[in-house]
C-alpha cells in the first residue's frame, strides 16, 4: 500500500497536478507513519448501537410479563425522544447537499433512535393493533420515518433501513438467507418477482431524478446497490422456471440490468457495482446457456465437454481478474 501511494503521488507530480514543494510535503507527511483510528472508532460506535438495540429487545423478551407492556412502550418512547431531541438540536437542518454532524456520535444517535422507532411501532402493532389488520401500515410507517430521518440527517445507515422497509412493504425479503431459502415467495410467485423488478426500476429512476435536481447525490450508490441485487436476484431465480416465455423475459431483464449497471459503475466509479454486476451476469449467462442447450444430446461429445469445462472455468477466472484490473485502472486515471 505504501509503495502504491508513493507511485500515485509521483504520477500526480509528473502530470503537473502538484508542485515540487507539495510533493515533498506529502512525502514528509507519509514518512511520519501517522494512521487514523476514525474508521475503527466508528465501527465500535456502530456495534454499540446494535448491541444497545439488541439488548433492549432481549430485555423486552425476557421481562415482558413482569415489566408490563405500557412500561416497556413508555421506556422506548422516552429513549427515542431523547435521541431525536439531541439530534434535532445539533443538526444543521435539511440540506440538498451532503452534510455531517459536528460530532460523529450524533450520527449513531440517529441510527439508534430510528431502530428503536421501528421496534416501538412493531411492538405497538403486535400488542395493541392500532392499525387493525393492516399490517402493511406497521411496515410503511417506520419506513416513512426512516426516509425522513435519512434525508433530514443525511444518514446512509438509516437509508438502508428505509429501503429494506420499502422492500418488505411490497412483500420482498432482501436478506441473503431469505432470498436463497427454498420457502421464499420470490421463487413461487411470478407477480412478486415482477414487483421486485418494478421496485428496482423505481429505485434507479429516483436515483436519476435525484441526480438531476442535485438532491443527496451521494445516496445514489445506496439506491443502485439495492436495485442491482433486487433486480438481478429476481431475474436469476426465474431463469430456472419451466415456462419458456417467463425465463426468456427475465433473461432480457437481466441483460438490460447488466448493461445499465455496467454504465452506472463507470459513472459513479464504484468497484462494488462493477463486481456484483459481473457476478450476476456470469451466473445468469451460464443458466441461459444451459437452458438453450438443455435439449441437446451431448452423449457423443461428452469427452470433449469434459476437457473443455475446466478450461472454461479457468478462462472465466482469468477474464474476471482482467476486467477488475482494467476497471480499477480506468477509474484511477
Amino acid at each position: 500500500m505504501k509503495k502504491f501511494n508513493e507511485q500515485s503521488t509521483l504520477k500526480l507530480f509528473e502530470k503537473g497536478l502538484i508542485t515540487e514543494n507539495q510533493f515533498d510535503e506529502v512525502k514528509e507527511y507519509r514518512n511520519l507513519n501517522i494512521f487514523s483510528l476514525n474508521a475503527e472508532l466508528k465501527l465500535f460506535l456502530y456495534l454499540s448501537v446494535l448491541l444497545f438495540t439488541s439488548g433492549i429487545g432481549i430485555l423486552i423478551y425476557e421481562n415482558i410479563d413482569s415489566i408490563g407492556h405500557i412500561a416497556i412502550l413508555s421506556l422506548l418512547l422516552i429513549v427515542i425522544a431523547v435521541c431525536f431531541y439531541y439530534c434535532f438540536k445539533n443538526s444543521k437542518g435539511f440540506q440538498k447537499t451532503e452534510t455531517t454532524f459536528e460530532h460523529p456520535v450524533l450520527e449513531y444517535l440517529v441510527l439508534a433512535g430510528n431502530i428503536l422507532t421501528c421496534i416501538f411501532i412493531g411492538y405497538l402493532q403486535f400488542q395493541y393493533k392500532p392499525f387493525g389488520e393492516h399490517y402493511g401500515l406497521a411496515t410503511l410507517v417506520p419506513t416513512v420515518v426512516s426516509f425522513f430521518c435519512a434525508y433530514y440527517f443525511d444518514n446512509r445507515s438509516v437509508l438502508t433501513i428505509a429501503i429494506t422497509g420499502l422492500a418488505a412493504y411490497v412483500g420482498l425479503s432482501v436478506t441473503p438467507q431469505d432470498i436463497f431459502n427454498d420457502s421464499n415467495n420470490l421463487y413461487a410467485s411470478q407477480s412478486l418477482s415482477y414487483s421486485a423488478v418494478l421496485l428496482g426500476v423505481l429505485l434507479v429512476l429516483w436515483t436519476i431524478y435525484s441526480r438531476r435536481i442535485s438532491l443527496k447525490i451521494h445516496f445514489g450508490l445506496v439506491f443502485l446497490t439495492f436495485a442491482l441485487h433486487i433486480v438481478s436476484i429476481a431475474a436469476i431465480s426465474n431463469l430456472t422456471g419451466y415456462d419458456t416465455l417467463t425465463w426468456m423475459i427475465f433473461a432480457i431483464i437481466l441483460a438490460g440490468s447488466t448493461y445499465y449497471f455496467y454504465k452506472a459503475s463507470y459513472q459513479y466509479r464504484v468497484m462494488s457495482l462493477y463486481v456484483f454486476m459481473i457476478v450476476y451476469a456470469y451466473i445468469g449467462g451460464n443458466i441461459f446457456l444451459f437452458r438453450v442447450f438443455e435439449n441437446v444430446d451431448f452423449s457423443d461429445i461428452w469427452e470433449l465437454f469434459f476437457f473443455v469445462l475446466p478450461a472454461y472455468f479457468v478462462g472465466s477466472i482469468v477474464l474476471f481478474i482482467r476486467l477488475i484490473k482494467n476497471f480499477h485502472k480506468e477509474i484511477s486515471e
